[in-house]
This record gives structure tokens, C-alpha cells and sequence, in this order.
């Protein structure tokens, strides 16, 4: 269940009041009419651009309901939740502006109306500056924090109801502001946990808020497909070994690839591949489709894998390319979505399906192994990739890339309550030394008064 607000102020349901439509055009025009003076073209082209101005503004007035003006004091005075300084958004100052949007002075309203929007965007952007830190950001464009005014101001304005927008902090992942919840209102039941519950909170800033991306959340080993805020479908997948971890990324898939080659990396060819050469011989190598190339290079030589000194692989004395031939022993299977990075990470299908039913499914040598890569592909492209007939390692392009983020989440809402994960790959413990997990002092805001119906149950 999701908490609600309740206002201490008024009795009215949140959101706007609908008018029929025209109805503020009508007022608009007959304003006009009064004023002869003003050449009537020249003002309702004022008039509509004063509209339009309007409208990409949020309406802190709402006819009177101000509750997502209280909403958002509330979160500006309990800002500490969020490892900010409460004192950088003046709460005082906001609370002079509530008293005046009930003004009948329409420009008092108006200059409350921008210091509702100022602070806003100082609290949107300060939750989302730094965001990126300890991420690797392929594609620029999907760093945090790139919104303008304007742009958080609009999407504010665009919601259905900004009452709920802010109360339920449409501007960040919705996971954010459940576990926000869970720490403000003395949700959790172990309070040793409040620093991991944060530490979680830092790591969900980089997620978007609206939009089509897909998430995978290597703590938990599961792969979400998320549309405009809501989880569409969902699969296991295989992650990286401890001591081959799957880093935390963002980048956009931008192709899959049928029938895939697999280029093996050193050391996993001194790994997987030469100590099985050893003890079975060459046959081993044509079982599985291995091809032994004479360098890295885009027109390498094929290698008699007989002049290889196995053992001399497999212990890292030398080093040699190896790549696997599309087939039913690939370790990529029969499809892989690539989103090209310096790491050399990705989603892709496995032959390997047994190692799916693990409870901890750490296998990987740092690539992302899916459950059900052509059901990917189906809400990827609109329809499923059939690597039938296609040739080996056939790009088959997005016609718009999606963002994908590998993420490490250990805390996370399920269900209306605080689900953890184990710490796989030890990252917690360096984190939360760093952030201090000492509870910082919260205090209620006198504006409006919150009924949290979430649980721990």
C-alpha cells in the first residue's frame, strides 16, 4: 500500500478543479473586452500566451486547495532525509507564500506561485546533483540533473494531480520515496538499518522517473522492464562473480545481435577454457566451436590451436584470443543486446538455463545472463527476434535506443514493505562508512499532517 496525505488545512480532494473547457479563455477574452484601449488581436495574442505560459507552470493556488504547496514545505523541512540541508530552501519564506496564496491580490498570488516553483526546482536539482557518482554513464545524455527549469516545472505541471505529484515525489524513482517513508515515519523495524535504507535512497537518485528503461538490479539478480513508472514484466537473470562483478551502469541498448560470436576474454580463456583443453585435448575445442585468431585485430588469422601451449594459458603465462562460433554451446546463446562500452558488459541469452533456478545466481564473468531473452527483445522491438535464418553475429538496430541502468540495490519497497538483499559483492560496508550512519533529527512540519498506512508487515 502507498501512504497518503491528508491536509490539516482543507477538505477538499487534492488536485485541480476541471472547468469546462474554454471556460479560462472565455474569462480571459472578457477581461479583455473592458480594456478599449488595447488593439483586440494584439491582446488575445497576449492573452494566449499568457496561457500557454500558465500552463506549463505548476498551480500552487488550485483554487484554493493548497496542499501540494504544503506537501512540498514538508518535504523542504525533512530535506535531512535526504542528506540535504533543509535551511538552503528558506521553509520560513515558503510559509509567508502559503498565507498568500489565498491573497486577492492576483500579483501577490503570483510572486507566492514562483517561490513555491523556485524552490522546487532547487530541491529537484539538489536531489539529483552528484547523482551519477560511482556510475559509469556511457551516453552523457543520461546523467542525472540535465533538466532545466522549465523542464521540472512542466512535468510538474503535467500532473494529473500536483497534490500527489509532490507528496508521492513524482520527480524521482517511486521507489525513492517509499523508502523515504519508511525512515520518516519509523517504518523500520530494525533502526540499525536506517543507514542502509539511505545509503539505497543515494543509489535511486539516478534513476529516472518517468520514461521507458530497463533496470536490472544485480543485488537481487532480476531484470525489470519499466514503463513510464511501472514495472511491466520482470525475469531472473545470472550476474557477475564476486570476483568478477557486474558494474554499475548506464547506457542505452542500441542493437541486438542474432546468432552472436562470443569473444572470450583472457582471463576467462586461461579460466574456462584452456584447463578443460588440458585435461579432454583439441577435441574439446570443436566440440564447444572455439576458433583460436592470431591477434585482436578486424582481420585476424586463424591459429592451429595445436602450436598453443595450453598449460602455459592456463596459467596466465601467455595470453591468446579465443572466439566462440554461433551455436547451441555459445555462452551468449542465441541473442545479445549491446549497449557499447569500455567495460565490455551486456544483456544476452545462455544456454545455461539450469544455473537460472539458483537461489544466488553469481556466475557470470560480469555480463547480465536473461531468463527469457526473445520475451527482452518482444517489449524491446515489438515484436520477438527470431535468430533463425539470420547470419552470425546480425545487427538488428532499435529504431529509438532504450536506456538500460545495472544497478545495486539492497534496499528496496515490495509489497508495502522494505525488502533486503545480501551485500554480494561487499559494496555496503565502504559505502556506509563513508556516508555515516548516524540518524540525522527529523521534525514534522506544521502545515499538514501525513497518515502512513505502509508496513513492515
Amino acid at each position: 500500500m502507498r501512504d497518503r496525505i491528508v491536509s490539516g488545512r482543507s477538505s477538499k480532494p487534492a488536485g485541480r478543479l476541471v472547468r469546462p473547457a474554454g471556460f479560462a479563455m472565455a474569462a480571459i477574452a472578457g477581461l479583455i473586452a473592458t480594456q478599449p484601449a488595447l488593439a483586440a488581436p494584439y491582446s488575445m495574442a497576449r492573452a494566449e500566451r499568457a496561457m500557454q505560459s500558465a500552463s506549463q507552470r505548476p498551480d500552487w493556488a488550485a483554487y484554493g486547495d493548497h496542499r501540494a504547496a504544503e506537501a512540498l514545505i514538508d518535504l523542504l523541512a525533512t530535506a535531512r532525509l535526504d542528506g540535504l540541508d533543509p535551511s538552503q530552501f528558506k521553509t520560513g519564506s515558503l510559509g509567508k507564500a502559503l498565507r498568500r496564496l489565498d491573497s486577492s491580490d492576483s500579483d501577490d498570488v503570483t510572486a507566492a506561485s514562483r517561490t513555491f516553483d523556485e524552490a522546487l526546482v532547487r530541491y529537484v536539482s539538489a536531489l539529483r546533483s552528484g547523482a551519477a557518482h560511482g556510475w559509469v554513464v556511457v551516453d552523457p545524455d543520461l546523467a542525472p540533473g540535465r533538466e532545466t527549469p522549465k523542464q521540472i516545472l512542466a512535468r510538474a505541471a503535467a500532473a494529473p494531480s500536483l497534490a500527489d505529484y509532490v507528496a508521492n515525489m513524482g520527480f524521482m524513482h517511486p521507489a525513492y520515496a517509499s523508502l523515504r517513508r519508511s525512515i520518516q515515519w519509523g517504518e523500520l523495524e530494525d533502526r540499525s538499518r536506517y543507514g542502509l535504507v539511505r545509503l539505497n535512497m543515494d543509489r535511486l537518485r539516478m534513476l529516472p522517473a518517468t520514461g521507458r528503461f530497463v533496470l536490472v538490479n544485480a543485488a537481487a539478480q532480476r531484470l525489470e522492464m519499466i514503463d513510464n513508472g511501472h514495472v511491466v514484466d520482470q525475469m531472473k537473470v545470472v550476474v557477475g562473480k564476486a570476483k568478477n562483478p557486474t558494474p554499475v551502469m548506464a547506457a542505452y541498448i542500441r542493437y541486438a545481435a542474432l546468432n552472436p560470436y562470443w569473444e572470450v576474454p583472457p582471463d576467462l580463456a586461461a579460466e574456462r577454457i584452456a584447463p578443460n583443453v588440458v585435461d579432454e585435448g583439441l577435441g574439446y575445442l570443436k566440440k564447444h566451436g572455439y576458433v583460436v585468431l592470431s591477434d585482436w585485430g578486424a582481420t585476424p588469422q586463424t591459429v592451429d590451436p595445436s602450436t598453443v601451449d595450453w598449460k602455459a594459458v592456463a596459467d596466465g603465462t601467455i595470453q591468446i584470443r579465443v572466439r566462440q562460433n554461433p551455436g547451441p554451446y555459445n555462452a551468449m546463446g542465441r541473442m545479445k543486446f549491446m549497449f557499447p562500452n569500455r567495460e565490455g558488459v551486456y544483456l544476452h541469452d545462455t544456454p545455461d538455463k539450469q544455473l537460472l533456478q539458483e537461489a544466488a545466481r553469481l556466475f557470470s564473468g560480469g555480463c547480465v545472463r536473461l531468463e527469457d531473452a526473445p520475451r527482452l527483445s518482444k517489449w524491446m522491438f515489438g515484436e520477438t527476434l527470431n535468430p533463425k535464418g539470420a547470419g552470425p553475429d546480425e545487427r538488428v538496430d532499435l529504431d529509438k535506443p532504450i536506456p538500460v541502468y545495472i544497478a545495486y540495490l539492497t534496499a528496496m519497497p515490495d509489497g508495502g514493505q522494505i525488502v533486503f538483499y545480501d551485500d554480494i559483492y561487499g559494496r555496503d560496508q565502504s559505502a556506509l562508512a563513508q556516508q555515516g550512519s548516524s540518524e540525522p533529527g527529523v521534525q514534522r512540519s506544521s502545515y499538514s499532517r501525513q497518515v502512513a498506512t505502509y508496513s513492515s508487515e
